[in-house]
């Protein structure tokens, strides 16, 4: 009989901070660490099972590197990794450790613009798209050109786990730009219905490949200390390509044939995904685990310094050692693996059923009531506090950790949307309403994008194994897109049978409910490795099934 969902769910609020151990000059090799669960004491009203830390027992201190083993590593900061900036967690003086590692995440988050971008691309010129194609009129068809984007992302989430794992993050990324290109391209082309819209569905495919892979290479390159900055760069990746879209969209107002334009240029950052990987490095988790352990170290030497490469290969080794075969979906049946997948399927639908898809396409009609007509003008406005909000969220990230800021945001969600449903509901002055609805909206998109929209994508993989990451992200992802799908379906039938009240009281009750579920089921990964907590989630199972 499987284990209730609450037991699955059981991951604990709180894990002990990282004890660090001395830093290893790259002349030194390390012993591997000793590694033991520890008890931590149980809360008295919170879920009896708690994440056991994982504590290191370091070798004894070696002698301290020369002066020209310091300045030995490559990149912008060879002595990065002596502050913590390298694969470590510590503080530092210039802090300029991100660096070495930006260039790689930058280019793989470009993959990101690409999906903001064709979020947006359709927002002004569906009209003339219609018009063009002879389908003027037929809103089921206009919103099937815009919906068989989701349903292309559905298989391509599908589809992911199974390229990430045989072909690595880079030769993914670049293989799944094809595509990308090809989509855009047939449909910038498009004389008919059905070019357009089997050019968005590839395009579709090649994006539900990209949100899953993206994040899991942002996560397997960054250095610990800088994993929540460089993973907030999907949100704000995003967040550019929809103002990207809208700016560019402008002339489609009086230019009926720009829409062709506007989809041409979506090929432009697939050939930059395609170069630019090419000169990007291979995650080295990936690496060590198909067994290619001198090329994972030095990627780690390059990406986080010199004095964190002994230690980061050998907590590499533990979690690789004797894993010879690809993970299996029914692996996420079992624990340590079912409960970080259902945490991540169940952080995107809450993510989905919080309403931020209905209250994006309701939001020109909020800005249309206070006399801003303009709707690409209205979305450009939410893009600006979409993008403002997850810039604040990269210097957060790091500073507040993920449990924080995941909490914070979906309260803030739950005030804004108390806010419009108050201004609704209750007679007030007409100016006051719309100032209530207009604050409202542009609060929610805010704090969704300080928390839940950045933070869902970042801890899912930092909870996940090595060797089930791809597939828990692929699972979540595929949630995400079925419930994205569902609430754009039925947003309006709803809307029209209860009301924008009663729905946007619904949208708040989720909320509540989803910083509910993180003050109990989220564990903290800031400051932590990928195989602390790895090792830290295998040693609470083993200790449980004993």
């Amino acid at each position: 009989m499987p284990p209730p969902l609450a037991a699955l769910l059981a991951l604990p609020a709180t894990v002990a901070p990282r004890t660090p151990g001395p830093r290893l000059g790259p002349s030194r090799r390390a012993r591997p660490a000793v590694v033991r669960a520890v008890a931590l004491p149980r809360r008295a009203g919170l879920w009896p099972q708690h994440l056991a830390p994982v504590e290191s027992t370091p070798p004894p201190s070696p002698a301290q590197p020369t002066s020209d083993e310091q300045t030995s590593g490559s990149g912008f900061d060879a002595r990065a990794g002596e502050d913590g900036s390298g694969g470590g967690d510590g503080g530092g003086g210039s802090d300029l450790g991100w660096l070495r590692v930006f260039p790689h995440v930058f280019t793989a988050s470009m993959a990101n613009f690409l999906f903001g971008y064709h979020i947006g691309v359709m927002n002004g010129p569906i009209e003339d798209i219609a018009r063009e194609l002879g389908f003027q009129g037929n809103p089921f068809l206009q919103g099937l050109v815009v919906s068989i984007f989701i349903v292309g992302a559905f298989f391509g989430s599908l589809g992911s786990s199974t390229l990430v794992d045989n072909l690595g993050c880079k030769k993914t990324l670049q293989i799944d730009s094809i595509p990308l290109i090809l989509g855009a391209l047939l449909s910038a082309q498009a004389d008919s219905l059905d070019e357009m819209l089997l050019g968005r569905f590839l395009v579709g495919i090649g994006i539900g490949v990209n949100t899953v892979l993206v994040p899991i290479y942002i996560s397997e390159v960054a250095p610990t200390k800088y994993r929540g900055f460089l993973g907030t760069l999907c949100q704000i990746g995003t967040c550019l390509g929809i103002i990207g879209a809208l700016s560019l969209g402008i002339p489609s107002e009086t230019d009926p044939h720009w829409w062709r334009t506007m989809l041409y240029a979506a090929c432009v950052p697939g050939v930059l995904i395609v170069v630019g990987m090419q000169f990007a490095v291979e995650s080295p988790r990936w690496l060590a685990k198909v067994g290619r352990f001198d090329d994972a170290r030095k990627v780690v030497e390059t990406l986080w310094g010199p004095s964190e490469v002994d230690k980061s290969m050998e907590e590499i080794k533990a979690v690789v050692a004797n894993d010879d075969s690809q993970a299996s979906w029914s692996e996420l049946l079992v624990e340590p693996h079912n409960r970080v997948a259902l945490i991540g399927g169940a952080l995107f639908f809450l993510q989905q059923f919080a309403g931020i898809n209905g209250v994006l396409y309701f939001s020109s009609l909020t800005f249309r009531d206070v006399g801003i007509t303009s709707g690409a003008l209205a979305s450009l406005y939410v893009g600006i506090t979409n993008l403002g909000g997850a810039i604040v969220a990269s210097n957060l990230m790091d500073k507040q950790g993920r449990k924080k800021l995941l909490i914070g945001s979906y309260l803030g969600m739950a005030f804004a949307m108390s806010l419009i449903v108050y201004g609704i509901s209750f007679p007030l002055d007409e100016e006051l309403t719309h100032g209530l609805s207009i604050t409202g909206t542009l609060l929610y998109i805010f704090t969704f994008a300080i928390g839940a929209g950045p933070v869902t994508g970042i801890i899912i993989p930092e909870l996940s194994s090595a060797r089930t990451r791809s597939k828990v992200m692929g699972f979540s992802f595929t949630v995400h897109w079925i419930c994205n799908f569902l609430v754009g379906l039925y947003f309006l039938e709803f809307v029209k049978k209860f009301g924008v009240g009663a729905v946007y009281a619904g949208f708040a009750g989720v909320s509540l409910l989803t910083a509910f579920f993180a003050y109990n089921f989220i564990v903290e990964t800031q400051g932590r490795s990928l195989e602390e907590i790895e090792m830290s989630l295998s040693t609470t199972t083993s200790g449980k099934n004993k």
